[in-house]
């Protein structure tokens, strides 16, 4: 807060892109008793905070699971008469979501964002697939995936990790795995990641699809994407468990290769 002060000592009234800073500082440090009593003393001094303020603090909060209180701040912007933008419902939803308010978290989503006339970007999309897949709501899910491509926003692949992530962990859904990731290169032309093929290798790895997973492997390898010790470790288990002799010579080799033994 000294910044602050040696401003106004100098002459300088700090204005609000000053205050945030200096809150952000404060929530990185979890000192949200000084945060409150700044954003009092603010709206005291006539330099009331902005969008960027309120959604920053509502974010920090929400990092720590301090969802009452994140609530509240968004409440607190509200009736300031701050005009939400498209970073703050993103953040919001994602609150909502963590804090077990899915129906809330969709009214936004469906009624505020329009009623407000505030875009939604891919981060606003992705961010409603992630917590309709964690609440086990595969069909609403695709639903807004197919919303999201209606609207011309094009996925990426933070939109399917959640959506693969929910599948693989439901019984015979390998048909539904299939398609999913075809409709991810195929039509949105996405090339994979380390986090995508680790997340798919895993995944087949546990529902018995070993072929499978060693040629998602053998892909990322050729595309020289280094795998992690922990997926050569999990996919070697599975051809020597399988007796795919050719496979675990090539993950041996690759494991040495890469330096990636212990």
């Amino acid at each position: 807060m000294w910044t602050i002060e040696e401003m106004k000592n100098r002459g300088f009234p700090p204005i609000v892109i000053t205050y945030t800073a200096v809150l952000e500082a404060y929530c990185k440090q979890r000192n949200f008793r000084r945060v409150y009593e700044i954003l009092d003393s603010m709206s005291s001094q006539g330099c009331h905070p902005n969008v960027i303020t309120y959604t920053m603090i509502m974010t920090s909060l929400t990092k720590c699971e301090r969802f009452e209180e994140a609530l509240s701040v968004s409440d607190r912007m509200k009736s300031s008469g701050c005009k939400p933008d498209t970073l703050f419902y993103n953040a919001l939803i994602n609150l909502l979501g963590r804090a077990g308010h899915l129906f809330e978290a969709n009214q936004v989503f469906r009624v505020e964002m329009p009623r407000n006339v505030v875009p939604r970007n891919v981060a606003t999309y992705n961010t409603m697939i992630s917590i309709l897949c964690q609440y086990g709501r595969d069909d609403d899910a695709l639903d807004v995936l197919k919303e999201m491509e209606a609207q011309s926003c094009k996925p990426d692949l933070q939109t399917y990790q959640p959506l693969l992530r929910l599948l693989f962990g439901r019984r015979g859904q390998t048909g539904a795995i299939h398609h999913l990731l075809s409709e991810l290169r195929d039509r949105n032309g996405l090339g994979l990641d380390l986090d995508t093929y680790t997340l798919l290798i895993h995944g087949l790895c546990r529902v018995g699809e070993t072929d499978w997973a060693y040629q998602l492997y053998d892909e990322m390898v050729g595309s020289e994407i280094v795998p992690r010790p922990k997926t050569c470790e999990l996919l070697l288990s599975e051809t020597q468990r399988q007796n795919m002799e050719v496979y675990v010579e090539r993950i041996q080799n690759d494991v040495i290769f890469f330096g990636l033994s212990p």
